[in-house]
């Protein structure tokens, strides 16, 4: 592989199809699910699958955290600058998934299971598309193996990238594959991201997730994430700006790397880091979907992260990218809009 072919930004996590819908909230209600969250299915979720798609106009879409984000940072970036692990089974959806990636310019490098068909997740829109609840059913993602990473065509490309992202859903998978590239990345003085991704990560898999955070170069993670961290902890703060400030405060293996950044990225509010940057505002009336909005933040980001860029530019970027995505219907980032040059010159205004 030449260098100009070769990923600098990989991405790990769960590679789900997404079946989509706009619902009744009376489904949710029958299933014990709440608007604006993500769970992991279990047995008594199992219905709701095939009642979707019998009783609603579902749309399927490639989904998985993880790999939205980075199929939204390709799509800020040069040719050929990422790649996704994880993995599938061996069926249609996995075809569906590996083609919509290469589709976005992603290099996929997927673990290939015969036990059990390709993950799934059930998106449930409601609110005119100003809500979603997520249900994942991991199926082969929860397969994934560190033996897989380990195969030396698998870590060549670890080797060759230079940053790292890993949603936080990953930790209820393979925690010894995080810890692999983790300790890759700072060893090597490279980036390493993670996302907490839904409350009930740090509810229940905080040894995993205490594990990797003094790894971490950049955090990602919403309100009600951050709130879920702060409790798992038995810290006392709510607001969002102190448990950023508390979580930089956690040991760090990496003493090379000094700037520990918490991102989080809230409903309504905007972003917070160190400041306070503004939101690009979008009239309810041109809000399609909100599901994907804070993959495609992640992903804008990072695709400025990758390239060097400072950490208002990657807001910038971060914000542009959500802004486009949530009027489009699913984590759809479309091919024939324009895209700023510069967004450090980005102004908000003109948005």
């Amino acid at each position: 592989m030449t260098a100009a072919n070769q990923p600098i930004l990989l991405g790990m996590g769960n590679p789900l199809l997404d079946i989509a819908a706009e619902v009744d909230p009376s489904l949710l209600e029958k299933y014990g699910l709440e608007a604006n969250n993500a769970i992991l299915a279990d047995a008594t979720h199992m219905p709701l699958y095939q009642e979707l798609i019998a009783s609603y106009e579902v749309e399927y879409v490639a989904g998985g955290a993880t790999q939205n984000s980075i199929r939204g940072a390709q799509w800020l970036m040069p040719a050929n600058k990422t790649a996704y692990i994880g993995c599938v089974g061996k069926d249609h959806f996995a075809d569906k998934l590996a083609s919509a990636a290469a589709a976005d310019g992603v290099a996929t490098h997927y673990m290939k299971t015969d036990e059990v068909p390709t993950g799934t997740c059930a998106v449930l829109i409601t609110k005119k598309g100003a809500a979603r609840s997520l249900v994942a059913n991991l199926s082969a993602a929860e397969k994934y193996k560190v033996d897989h990473l380990q195969q030396p065509e698998t870590w060549a490309v670890v080797e060759g990238a230079k940053y790292y992202y890993i949603s936080g859903f990953f930790l209820t998978v393979s925690p010894p594959s995080i810890m692999a590239v983790a300790k890759h990345a700072a060893e090597n003085n490279k980036t390493f991201c993670m996302n907490l991704s839904a409350p009930f990560v740090s509810q229940f898999f905080t040894q995993p997730l205490d594990a990797a955070i003094p790894y971490m170069d950049y955090l990602f993670g919403n309100e009600t994430e951050a709130a879920a961290f702060a409790e798992a902890h038995g810290w006392a703060e709510r607001d969002v700006k102190e448990i950023a400030k508390k979580i930089v405060t956690m040991p760090k293996v990496n003493g090379a790397r000094s700037d520990d950044v918490i991102v989080a990225t809230l409903d309504a509010q905007g972003n917070v880091t160190a400041e306070d940057h503004p939101i690009i505002p979008v009239a309810k009336e041109q809000i399609v979907d909100t599901n994907g909005a804070g993959d495609a933040f992640v992903g804008g980001f990072l695709a400025e992260l990758a390239q060097e860029r400072d950490i208002d530019t990657c807001i910038k970027a971060g914000m542009w990218a959500a802004h486009i995505v949530i009027q489009q219907s699913g984590p759809v980032y479309p091919k024939n809009i324009e895209k700023p040059q510069d967004f450090a010159k980005l102004n908000y205004k003109d948005v």
